[in-house]
């Protein structure tokens, strides 16, 4: 899937999220697309999303998250 395609698919879950969840959701996303994302540096991410360059620490953290997470089991297809 092309990140453009990637970044809409985030766009739309950011604004469908309650208020409350949108910090919530951000990270999941970033987590179910972090393989699809792994040549996109944090400020390409932001900038995709439409988000503060702030949320880049969180998308490398997410990414980096990742890997651990599926050695543990996490099927990122199912988020």
């Amino acid at each position: 899937m092309r990140s453009e395609d990637i970044f809409e698919k985030i766009r739309t879950a950011l604004e469908l999220a309650p208020r409350n969840q949108y910090t919530a959701e951000l990270h999941l996303q970033m987590l179910k697309y972090a393989d699809e994302l792994k040549s996109i540096t944090a400020k390409e991410f932001c900038d995709g999303v439409g988000i503060k360059k702030s949320f880049g620490t969180e998308f490398s953290k997410m990414r980096n998250l990742t890997s651990r997470l599926k050695s543990a089991g996490l099927d990122t297809e199912l988020l």
